[in-house]
């Protein structure tokens, strides 16, 4: 007997007929992939998750029970299924730390109101509007004020009006931790918006958050499921480490579930210039808000969002010009220029830009990783698209491996066996890799097949003889992100 059966025993006697089905070649096509998104954040006393806890979700209104309304959670939810409601999508669940301290601000309520009209307050982006009467007392304004905030559950603010001085309203973020500090307060965002006449608003900005929660119980928790993207609320030194390290323990070889992470900020341009230079990371994106209204936490979940769903169609297509839907841009004076972006792509902070109507879009997605280990510049991890077809070229490859081969033995090349055994050899393993390539090629994720045919080494491990060893160089396929060109005229 020849042919290597999978099922049928070799010492059947009885008269009959097996057929067994083998389903190793079965498939034709490219591995399909399909990503799951994690986001992580914090929950209030109302939501019924444990903490450290993992959930599938398919909408907001189901964080809502289990981490509560207006919880981080909760908002950063909000902004991820107005942008993507297709890819898998779970929530890691986080609890205030017991030391930290929670951000708060005020408005402060004064002069004398000489016509009706209406208080536009944006918290977070989200317009709160009050009416105001003539002649009302600035007590009467902070009380609606605070009544107003109060009834919009979906905030992730609470307020109350100051017990010393009751023309203030302290506001104050419903989490302990650095995260609130970035949380935006402001009046008349929109063009034709204004104060009712005579009324004065000073506004204190969010700070003196502390003590963001520790991550490592929860990165406990993940154990090796496979998230491909997360998004996660911090941008302090702690929490970054803490996803590099364990982005960076998925990402070998022994583990291979590797992802990207999506963070953002609000800080001005030489902070996150600073931000960057101290990050080198190639599984950890962080998106510069540039002053949006939009809470950085809300910015992080809409870009991972768009990165989940168009980096699984094809995640070596860039994601330049997509837009953030429900992301609101910058003041036109606060927005960065090319320049000013341009800076902060080199020190590994990632972009976006405002379009015509104020439509947010993606302007380019780069990891924070700028050096390798020896500390030479390496531009080898920059992109975003870059991570994401390797991670797809990994899969792809031992999926078709493991396929086709999972219970095969391994000869040399020229043995002679009979036709339908069971073996691999080092040109059978060579052949799999180069039609491998030209799958790969026909989605458009590599180039050069020729550079690859010569590169590649198929061959038989000297020390372990149970063991083939690939090499694979493909040239993996760029973006287009710059062109350039020269009117060279003439009169």
């Amino acid at each position: 007997m020849t042919i290597s059966f999978n099922s049928i025993p070799a010492n059947l006697r009885v008269p009959f007929v097996a057929v067994e089905i083998d389903n190793s070649r079965a498939q034709q096509g490219p591995a399909l992939l399909p990503y799951r998104v994690l986001l992580i954040g914090q929950k209030t006393s109302g939501g019924s998750a444990a903490a450290n806890s993992l959930h599938r979700v398919t909408s907001a209104d189901q964080v809502i029970a289990l981490a509560g309304r207006g919880s981080m959670l909760h908002r950063m939810a909000m902004a991820y299924f107005r942008n993507n409601r297709f890819t898998e999508t779970w929530i890691g669940v986080l609890e205030d730390s017991g030391a930290g301290t929670a951000a708060s601000g005020s408005l402060t309520f004064g002069g004398s109101v000489t016509a009706a009209g209406t208080l536009n307050l944006y918290l977070g982006g989200t317009l709160v509007q009050v009416p105001v009467a003539a002649s009302e007392a600035s007590t009467d304004t902070a009380q609606n004020v605070k009544d107003a905030i109060n009834a919009v559950a979906d905030l992730p603010v609470t307020a109350a009006v100051d017990g010393e001085d009751t023309k203030k309203v302290n506001i104050t973020f419903r989490h302990k931790g650095t995260v609130g500090n970035d949380f935006d307060i402001r009046l008349n965002y929109q063009d034709g918006e204004a104060l009712p006449a005579g009324l004065s608003v000073t506004i204190a900005p969010m700070g003196d958050g502390a003590t963001n929660p520790s991550l490592s119980s929860l990165l406990s928790a993940l154990g090796d499921s496979w998230f491909h993207v997360w998004a996660f609320p911090y941008t302090d030194s702690t929490s970054l480490t803490a996803i590099e390290n364990e982005l960076s323990s998925r990402f070998g070889p022994t583990r291979m579930i590797d992802a990207v992470a999506f963070t953002a900020s609000n800080e001005s341009h030489a902070n996150l210039g600073s931000l960057g230079d101290s990050r080198n990371s190639p599984h950890v994106c962080i998106v510069a808000t540039n002053q949006s209204p939009t809470p950085p936490m809300e910015y992080a979940a809409a870009v991972a969002a768009v990165a989940a769903f168009y980096g699984n169609a094809d995640p070596a297509r860039p994601f330049q010009t997509l837009p953030l839907v429900g992301v609101l841009p910058p003041a036109e004076a606060d927005q960065f220029t090319l320049e000013e972006r341009n800076l902060l792509l080199y020190d590994g902070i990632s972009t976006t830009r405002v379009a015509a109507g104020g439509v947010v879009q993606i302007e380019r997605l780069i990891t924070t990783y700028k050096t390798n280990a020896a500390g030479a510049a390496d531009t080898s991890y920059l992109d975003v698209t870059t991570m994401l077809t390797l991670l797809y070229l990994r899969y792809s490859f031992r999926n078709r491996i493991l396929t086709r081969y999972p219970r095969h033995k391994l000869a040399n090349d020229g043995t002679r066996f009979g036709a339908g055994q069971a073996v691999i050899t080092p040109k059978l393993g060579k052949a799999e890799a180069i039609a491998w390539f030209r799958e790969m090629e026909e989605l458009g994720l590599v180039e050069n097949f020729e550079q690859f045919k010569t590169d590649l080494v198929v061959e038989r491990n000297i020390s372990d003889p149970n063991r083939l060893d690939f090499l694979l160089p493909p040239d993996v396929i760029n973006q287009f992100i710059v062109g350039a060109a020269q009117i060279q005229f003439r009169l």
